[in-house]
C-alpha cells in the first residue's frame, strides 16, 4: 500500500495556526495527527477540543488523535463530536483496554492502541483482532523533536508479524523522530502510517519535505 503521512500539529506555529493548517491541506500529507497531552500521563499539556474543532472546520483530511491522557474513556464521545476519525489511546493509560476499543468503535471512530518504547509488545496480542491500527512509539511520548530510537524498527517488525497473523487489515503507525533520513527504514519495518512533526515544520520547505516523506525510496 502507499505510505500514509500524518502531520503532527504539535510542531505547528500556534501563533499562525491557520497558515500551517492550509499548508497541510495543500500538501501531499494524508492525515492531521493531533497529540493530546494531559500533563499527568505525560509531563506536558498540549491542546484540547477547541483546537481540534478548529482544525476539523478547515480541512477535509482525516483527523488522527493520539491521546496521551489517563482514563481516555471519559473523553471519547467528545473527540468524535469534534471531528476525529482515528483515535489511539495508550495501553498503559487505562485499566480496561478492550472496553476503550469497543467504545471508540461505538462512537464511530477507528480504534488505535499506542505503546511506549519500554512496553513489551506482547501486551498487544489480545487486542489486535479488534484494532484498526497500532501505534509504536519511536520516542518517549510527551515531547516533540526527540531523536529517533533505532530499536523501534525491530519492535515494528515484530508487531507487523503479529498483525499479519491475526488481523492483516490493521495498520501499523509509528511516531517520533521520523525524517527524510530514516523514512525508508521505517517503511521497510512494516509501518503503514508515518507520523512526522518537527522534520516538516522546522524545514525551510515543508511542502517539499512532505513530498519526500511520501515518495522517497532508497536507491
Amino acid at each position: 500500500m502507499e505510505r500514509i503521512i500524518a502531520l503532527s500539529m504539535l510542531s505547528a506555529d500556534f501563533g499562525n495556526l491557520n497558515k500551517d493548517i492550509e499548508m497541510v491541506n495543500q500538501s501531499e500529507a494524508d492525515w492531521f495527527h493531533l497529540d493530546i497531552m494531559d500533563g499527568v500521563f505525560v509531563p506536558n499539556i498540549s491542546f484540547g477540543f477547541p483546537v481540534v474543532k478548529a482544525i476539523f472546520s478547515k480541512t477535509n483530511k482525516p483527523l488522527d488523535a493520539h491521546l496521551m491522557i489517563i482514563e481516555p474513556e471519559k473523553y471519547l464521545a467528545r473527540f468524535a463530536e469534534a471531528g476525529v476519525q482515528y483515535l489511539s489511546f495508550h495501553y498503559e493509560a487505562t485499566k480496561d483496554p478492550q472496553s476503550v476499543i469497543d467504545s471508540i468503535h461505538e462512537c464511530g471512530m477507528k480504534a488505535g492502541m499506542a505503546i511506549k518504547p519500554a512496553t513489551d509488545i506482547s501486551v498487544l496480542e489480545p487486542f489486535v483482532k479488534s484494532l484498526d491500527y497500532i501505534l509504536v512509539m519511536s520516542v518517549e511520548p510527551g515531547y516533540s523533536g526527540q531523536k529517533f530510537m533505532p530499536l523501534a524498527l525491530e519492535r515494528a517488525k515484530a508487531v507487523k508479524k503479529m498483525i499479519e497473523s491475526i488481523n492483516p487489515k490493521c495498520l501499523l503507525q509509528m511516531d517520533g523522530g521520523i525524517s527524510t533520513l530514516n523514512v525508508d527504514d521505517v517503511e521497510a519495518a512494516g509501518v503503514d502510517v508515518i507520523v512526522a512533526a518537527s522534520a516538516v515544520f522546522n524545514s525551510s520547505n515543508p511542502d517539499a519535505t512532505i513530498s519526500t516523506l511520501k515518495h522517497k525510496r532508497s536507491l
